[in-house]
């Protein structure tokens, strides 16, 4: 049996509760991670992104099985870097990425939240 390759991908808000893998925007529909052979290779795609004014990503190493099990379940499709091999990310980027989305979202109130809410609402009255 052949052991997972190891492969690095670059992560935004590593370890969060809003952690948000980088893929690329192929087409309308389709997003693709890039799984770097070199975590070289990855540090340089990160800090080409950085130059684009993306946050400052982590760069974490997986077996490669992991992330293409991840991708499979997420929707993504997934490709190999190849050590050396000049990965460029593209002149334009999305306005705002999925985990910014994320973020964004309203966070879930509890009962005692909805009913100071509706105490202030019934003063108002």
């Amino acid at each position: 049996m052949i052991a997972p390759k190891r492969v690095f991908v670059l992560l935004f808000n590593a370890r969060t509760e809003n952690e948000g893998i980088h893929s690329l925007k192929v087409g309308d529909n389709r997003d693709v991670v890039l799984m770097f052979e070199s975590e070289d290779d990855a540090i340089r795609f990160g800090l080409m992104l950085e130059a684009q004014d993306f946050p400052e990503p982590t760069i974490e190493g997986f077996d490669s099985e992991e992330i293409e099990e991840f991708c499979q379940s997420a929707g993504f499709e997934c490709q190999l870097v190849e050590e050396g091999m000049l990965a460029v990310p593209p002149e334009t980027n999305v306005d705002e990425t999925d985990w910014q989305l994320e973020a964004k979202k309203p966070q879930e109130l509890d009962l005692s939240d909805l009913d100071r809410i509706r105490r202030q609402l019934e003063n108002l009255l």
